[in-house]
């Protein structure tokens, strides 16, 4: 089975644009969406309404920057400091053109920073490429597992 996507976007018509454009990139991996930075820390850790899910990482995280409850600068630190969490790539997806934003998220240790296109067409040749590329080209590191053992 392959790793699924792991979405974190709070913004309705921002999930329904990534949900269209990972659709017609044709990618067979599942895509689990949490609404905000503590579910997603939730599903991470396999905890909350998680604790049961099945064990493994996702292949990339999608992850916005402006979320309710834990941001994503906040998430991308605790990710970062989780030894079994380190190695998934994390990719910033927001609307943020701020240089401050750009520098934490590197600091923090992103593997991509990508600002929303605006324009339809563009937005969706640009998720389509993300997951291609981390879903499929990417090579994660040795000892990582590729698959997700089903429960």
């Amino acid at each position: 089975m392959l790793k699924p996507i792991l979405l974190v976007e709070d913004n309705p018509n921002d999930l329904e644009l990534t949900l269209i454009a990972l659709s017609k990139s044709q990618l067979a991996n599942e895509v689990v969406v949490v609404r905000d930075g503590a579910e997603a820390l939730d599903y991470l850790k396999r905890q909350g309404e998680f604790a049961s899910r099945a064990v493994g990482n996702p292949a990339v995280i999608l992850l916005d920057l402006k979320l309710p409850k834990v941001d994503g600068l906040e998430v991308l630190k605790e990710i970062r400091q989780t030894e079994n969490l380190k190695p998934v790539p994390v990719v910033m997806l927001t609307s943020s053109k701020e240089e401050q934003d750009l520098v934490r998220s590197y600091e923090l240790g992103v593997n991509a920073y990508v600002v929303k296109p605006v324009d339809f067409t563009e937005f969706v040749r640009a998720i389509a490429d993300l997951g291609i590329f981390w879903a499929v080209l990417n090579e994660p590191p040795p000892g990582s597992r590729r698959y997700v053992k089903p429960k």
